[in-house]
């Protein structure tokens, strides 16, 4: 592996967790204040000016809007869907960012998030889903778990604030359930892919800057 993939950040905490949920919710305000039925965008409905900023396939493809890939990732479609997102970015970005340094969390987040993004356009697009917008935190947050379980491989999680287990497991029941509803289609609201990229791009960067196989990790005998 090259000394350069590996090669450590400068180690600072400026608690960039609470930055990226302070970035989120103005742009969930601003959606708010700007959307011409702040109830529909509540329940999810897309609109206003912050279009602009959600993830279309088709658009990044073949109208040059590749900005999209970075700027969905601070769209929310919902009341829910943003408190659920910040609440898990909370959790377990804290712990994580303490652990990596800002830098280095940063770039994982918008490594993780970016590249979900990416296989979702090409993906969707393939698909013939190029015209249904993506947006969220998902895919970055999503890789965060799996960094999570590979760090802090004993710590214990509440799947749903009510399951109790240990963090490898919560991360292989979500990829589970994931695959599930993705072949299935149910939940057909949620982007999966998304979510499934997300978890790839974060093993990729795991194994290559950390050196570490989530998989072993995981498996390894107690």
């Amino acid at each position: 592996m090259p000394s350069f993939l590996r090669r450590p950040l400068r180690y600072r905490y400026y608690n960039a967790t609470f930055i990226l949920i302070v970035v989120n919710v103005l742009v969930f305000l601003f959606a708010l204040a700007t959307s011409s039925q702040p109830r529909a965008y509540l329940a999810g409905y897309l609109q206003g000016p912050v279009r602009y900023i959600c993830l279309y396939p088709d658009f990044v493809l073949y109208g040059g809007g590749w900005w999209q890939v970075v700027t969905y990732m601070f769209v929310h479609g919902g009341f829910w869907h943003i408190l659920l997102n910040m609440f898990v970015l909370f959790s377990f970005g804290i712990q994580l960012e303490r652990h990596m340094g800002s830098a280095e969390f940063l770039l994982f987040y918008f490594f993780c998030g970016i590249g979900a993004g990416l296989a979702t356009v090409f993906i969707n697009s393939w698909l013939g889903m190029g015209t249904v917008p993506v947006v969220g935190a998902s895919g970055a947050i999503v890789g965060l778990l799996l960094a999570f379980a590979s760090f802090f491989p004993e710590a214990r999680v509440f799947l749903l604030g009510i399951l109790p287990m240990r963090a490898p497991t919560m991360v292989l029941v979500f990829v589970a359930l994931e695959i599930v509803f993705f072949v299935t289609g149910r939940l057909s609201g949620v982007a999966h892919l998304t979510h499934l990229a997300g978890i790839a791009f974060a093993y990729l960067y795991i194994v290559v800057r950390f050196g570490i196989n989530p998989i072993r990790v995981f498996f390894r005998r107690q």
